[in-house]
């Protein structure tokens, strides 16, 4: 393992278990930050830090349920007994189970808004009054290219990303002094289409991301936001491959 950062933060990485969550807290670990990740499959948790321990890494992990505000809140007790205040949070848990209004999937609608919209809130929740008392911190959220256009199939989690824009927007106006940060991947190789249960959308997902990028992609643009210096907010990155309009 590569450590070349000059100056340490402590970073939290919420939906680290795989994708973009999993490669994040791998490339933060490497650039030598001391990264403590958060998702509920503790045992890949468990294993991804096993990993990157041996590799000299300093990393830490807690069962995660970001739809619990009081989860959330001890996830970050956590990181803080283990290495000091919140430096960097990344709000990157969230699920995409697609289907069209018709087809009246509620249940999934409710969960999309509980993980996508409240479980950032959460995390701001969380980490805000501590990077306030300190006077700095940075919060990355993490939307997506459907946070910029809507699609069919597609309304109710636009709708969730869109709202993560708009929440890390109006936090950056009300703060001088607390760095954010909007991260809008394009269609990048991950387990969220593994959650569609509409068959048509399903089929449909299939030729969307007949082109992606590695969630390696994501990970690089999320170290470049965080290891800019104090005064330099990166406010929002929009990350899609070449070949592909999304």
């Amino acid at each position: 393992m590569s450590l070349v950062t000059a100056s340490p933060k402590t970073i939290l990485v919420t939906g680290a278990s795989s994708g973009i969550g999993e490669a994040t807290a791998r490339e933060l670990a490497r650039r030598g930050h001391r990264v403590v990740v958060g998702a509920r499959r503790g045992e890949r948790l468990d294993a991804l830090c096993r990993e990157l321990a041996g590799a000299g890494a300093q990393v830490g992990w807690r069962e995660l349920d970001v739809t619990r505000l009081e989860d959330m809140q001890a996830f970050v007790a956590f990181a803080e007994e283990r290495y000091g205040p919140v430096d960097v949070l990344v709000n990157n848990a969230g699920i995409m189970p697609l289907s069209p209004l018709s087809a009246l999937k509620i249940d999934e609608w409710d969960r999309m808004l509980d993980v996508n919209v409240r479980g950032v809130l959460h995390g701001i929740a969380a980490t805000l009054p501590g990077m306030q008392a300190r006077g700095r911190g940075q919060i990355v959220n993490v939307s997506s290219i459907g946070g910029h256009a809507v699609w069919p199939n597609a309304a109710v989690y636009c709708a969730t990303k869109y709202a993560v824009r708009a929440i890390s927007d109006g936090l950056r106006q009300e703060t001088d002094t607390i760095r954010v940060t909007v991260v809008s991947p394009g269609v990048v190789e991950s387990e969220l289409a593994d959650t569609i249960t509409d068959a048509g959308a399903r089929e449909a997902m299939k030729a969307f991301r007949e082109v992606a990028l590695p969630a390696q992609a994501i990970a690089e643009a999320v170290a470049y936001a965080v290891e800019q210096p104090a005064h330099v907010d990166v406010s929002e990155l929009i990350v899609r491959p070449t070949a592909s309009p999304y």
